[in-house]
């Protein structure tokens, strides 16, 4: 069964599999290249908690054998990572393979140089061929991939096809998920950061995907000032506690960063209130949620949920207190039970330089959200829908591409209508 970027499969549903293999395939239009494939064990916080999480070419086999690299000499392929699913640790959420460059950024080798990669999944007991994800023709500078993942659901293992590039290599890669990366150590000797060139951290990694993000859609000469509104209604509990809460405002703070014109990222909250909070920046995104929020004994969490008063809000900031030419870039993340009245405050803002981008996570059915597009008598259409089940899960590089569909149109629909400068 051949893949497509960002399908998720079952694995072991339905089938008696022990022990998977994955195979690693590429061809280099660069000789002197070296390309290689790795595995890093990540706990439910999505990082790798201790070194020995990590296996590639110089640490082959961990947690007694239960993941294992092996070089190829096949001709079809080049390297292949084998995996005892009954012998991985409990604390083992998910699997992440990556592919990248040896020592990239020394020779000015990318990812253009390497065609024909693919990740193939393999039950070794038959050889047969499970799933295969072809990947990387949309690549150019990068030098590293998040090709794919295997990670639990319901007891389960699913597979999930990525191909996700990015800059600063295995390094990068290793900070990314939780590893110190140092000189000296075995595992950044495979890539270690050339003399003067700083390894990039996991929200370097995100401004750069943003940045790809940008260009593609033609917005990289843009600046705008970008807010996030955070649903903290009494349903939502459990996503503030789990991480994921703390980890959207990481990932939204990596759009103001390269967005925004003082790279900060406005944040409100709301339940049936709303509090107006201290902007998060790179300087301070850290533990964010705790400090700001959790241990906040002046924000009222958990109750149900009114969007008005705090859309209002957002409009009365952007538009009398602090009023600018830019254009704002507000996103509202809710899961559900959103009152019909925001649809008289959506119309309303319509002649304001405020562009909504609405994110459903869960699987409510969003019955007013969905009808955003629809809605008529606005000078312009303002605001989007997207619905995401399980925001934790999406990669980064989806999530950007979701986010700034539709803003580019609202950019040159409000611009005509003498909303924004030209």
């Amino acid at each position: 069964m051949l893949l497509s970027k960002g399908q998720k499969v079952d694995v072991t549903k339905g089938r008696n599999l022990s022990v998977l293999s994955l195979r690693f395939g590429w061809t280099s239009t660069v000789p002197a290249m070296q390309i290689d494939a790795a595995c890093f064990v990540l706990s439910d916080r999505n990082r790798c908690e201790q070194d020995e999480d990590f296996v590639f070419y110089g640490n082959p086999s961990i947690h007694q054998g239960a993941i294992a690299h092996q070089q190829e000499a096949n001709g079809s392929f080049q390297e292949s990572i084998h995996i005892h699913l009954s012998k991985l640790p409990p604390t083992a959420a998910k699997l992440a393979f990556t592919v990248t460059i040896h020592e990239a950024e020394k020779h000015g080798f990318m990812m253009k140089n390497v065609a024909q990669l693919y990740v193939a999944l393999i039950d070794p007991a038959s050889n047969e061929e499970l799933f295969r994800f072809n990947y990387g023709s949309d690549l150019d500078k990068e030098t590293a991939i998040v090709a794919a993942e295997l990670y639990r659901h319901n007891g389960e293992w699913k597979f999930n096809a990525i191909g996700s590039g990015f800059f600063g290599g295995l390094a990068a890669l290793c900070t990314s998920f939780g590893l110190e990366v140092e000189e000296e150590s075995a595992a950044p000797q495979q890539l270690p950061p050339p003399e003067n060139k700083k390894v990039l951290s996991p929200i370097d990694l995100r401004k750069n995907l943003v940045q790809i993000t940008l260009e593609k859609k033609q917005l990289s000469h843009l600046s705008a000032r970008v807010g996030l509104v955070l649903d903290i209604s009494g349903s939502m509990r459990h996503l503030y506690d789990d991480g994921t809460v703390q980890e959207v405002v990481e990932r939204i703070l990596a759009v103001a960063c390269k967005f925004d014109d003082n790279g900060s990222l406005d944040v409100w909250v709301y339940d049936n209130e709303f509090s107006r909070l201290a902007p998060a920046t790179e300087a301070d995104f850290d533990n964010y949620v705790q400090k700001e929020i959790l241990r906040n004994r002046h924000i009222h969490k958990f109750g149900y949920n009114d969007e008005p008063p705090v859309m209002k809000d957002v409009i009365r900031k952007y538009t009398k207190e602090e009023v600018s030419s830019l254009p704002v870039f507000l996103v509202f993340i809710n899961d559900g039970g959103v009152s019909k009245t925001i649809k008289k405050v959506i119309s309303e803002s319509a002649v304001h330089p405020i562009f909504w981008q609405f994110v459903g996570i869960g699987y409510s059915d969003f019955s007013v959200l969905k009808k955003l597009d629809t809605m008529e008598g606005r000078i312009v259409d303002n605001a989007n829908f997207i619905h995401i089940e399980d925001i934790a899960s999406i990669t980064d590089e989806t999530l950007y591409n979701l986010l700034l569909n539709e803003f580019p149109q609202w950019i040159k629909a409000a611009t005509e209508q003498r909303i924004l400068r030209a």
